[in-house]
């Protein structure tokens, strides 16, 4: 048969569709070839003009169509072909956003697929909080639709092993032609059959007329028979899966520093520990952990040469000239990288250094130069939120993100007072005060 762009030719009936290819990010290489050519010549402006479909073997004009692409990630795109595309970043949602979009569209369409009727079924405010921050972090609402449907099929097995809801009796084709029994779940006169039994899929417009007609023969409830709150989230899901970011309940210890990482999931805060092994005559060192990316490493090595240029202004370089020292990032299990851990790889050096604690209520990210400049970095947005969720008052952001943050909601922004910083030496005032000073 033709290929998939000449039956979308055909099935439009127009030279000039919408084309959406979902997970472009996903192109596996097989025997059958190397799919990225041939969307390279599919996307490539010069090139789709005159398209050869090789089962007819005509050229075909692709040069109207409007193609978007969708990815996750952009590392595993070839890049010819990243080059034909322009790209757009769309940050994941919020947790206001996604309660908005549970309660408006998944929760009810959840509610329709298990047969539950309208009213019997309560997810309080707090359940729906603890789902959102504990069972569905994901930057999309993907696993929240599922975790709302597992909770709502639960609960139609509740409504019916009570005896407070009837279950629904679907006549095959053989039993059709009778006359069926009328009872508080059979559909009135003159509703048009079902798909399954005509074997054919009605038109929208019918099928959205069935299924109302079907919701407005179940009963509905005046008061929930079934509220579903935080507490009752373990029974019916099972233990959350995420929990809270914070090692450290109260202050950290001397060497310990709260940074912000950009994840697939939205964001995360992470802890930089940093200690000494041992100390002596010549034994000046540093030994990286937690599966860390080579930028990271290199972010380290200079962090950890400027800080000791840090100590040295201050006058006291034996610290790091004598001690090997040890900076791990948890958890080990996962990997990281990127350039924006080494303003908190200094501050942690620094802080274990000088036996000073960091301010608790401090998250931090930027890049650090060997002259201690503070370079912009990115995921603002996610980085904020993930803070946010760790309960942090005060984020330090570099200079060059100013703009970024503006461009944030209020309501993202609402409860957390933003540095910005050019040089590290203000990331040091900030983060490790002198004694009697805020």
């Amino acid at each position: 048969m033709p290929g998939k762009m000449v039956q979308c030719l055909k099935n439009t009936g127009i030279s000039n569709p919408f084309v959406l290819i979902d997970e472009i990010d996903k192109l596996g290489r097989g025997y059958q070839g190397d799919p990225a050519s041939a969307l390279l010549e599919l996307l490539d402006p010069e090139q789709n003009s005159s398209f050869l479909d090789h089962y007819l073997d005509v050229a075909v004009d692709l040069s109207k169509v409007l193609f978007m692409c969708t990815a996750n990630l952009l590392d595993t795109i070839p890049g010819p072909l990243l080059d034909r595309m322009e790209v757009i970043r769309l940050s994941g949602y919020i947790f206001d956003e996604k309660v908005a979009i549970a309660r408006r569209y998944l929760e009810v369409q959840a509610r329709k697929d298990a047969g539950v009727p309208r009213g019997a079924v309560h997810i309080t405010d707090a359940a729906m909080t603890a789902l959102v921050e504990e069972y569905a972090r994901e930057a999309g609402v993907r696993n929240l639709k599922k975790q709302l449907e597992k909770i709502y099929r639960k609960a139609a097995f509740r409504l019916v092993k009570e005896g407070l809801v009837d279950i629904p009796v679907v006549k095959d084709a053989q039993e059709s032609d009778g006359e069926a029994p009328e009872g508080p779940n059979t559909l009135p006169p003159g509703t048009p059959p079902t798909a399954s039994i005509q074997g054919e899929v009605p038109p929208p417009a019918e099928s959205v007329e069935r299924e109302r007609v079907e919701e407005e023969a179940l009963p509905a409830f005046d008061a929930p028979a079934v509220t579903v709150d935080a507490g009752d989230l373990a029974a019916l899901l099972g233990p959350p899966p995420f929990t809270s970011d914070k090692i450290y309940a109260s202050a950290t210890p001397p060497g310990v520093v709260m940074g912000l990482a950009w994840t697939a999931m939205g964001g995360s805060t992470l802890y930089i520990e940093a200690a000494a092994v041992e100390r002596g005559e010549g034994k000046g060192s540093l030994r990286t952990t937690g599966q860390l990316g080579d930028v990271m490493k290199e972010s380290a090595a200079i962090a950890h040469t400027y800080a000791r240029r840090v100590l040295q202004a201050r006058g006291d370089a034996a610290f790091f000239e004598q001690s090997a020292l040890h900076v791990h990032v948890p958890a080990g299990a996962t990997p990281k990288d990127g350039p924006s851990a080494g303003c908190a790889i200094a501050t942690a050096l620094l802080s274990l250094a000088l036996a000073r604690p960091v301010r608790p209520d401090l998250a931090m990210t930027g890049e650090v130069t060997l002259t201690g400049k503070v370079l912009p970095i990115g995921g603002v947005k996610e980085k904020t939120l993930a803070a946010k969720r760790s309960g942090v008052r005060h984020i330090l952001f570099p200079e060059g993100n100013r703009r970024d943050w503006e461009e944030l909601a209020e309501d993202v922004r609402a409860g957390l007072e933003v540095h910005f910083v050019e040089e590290y030496q203000q990331v040091f005032d900030l983060a490790l005060p002198e004694e009697g000073s805020a």
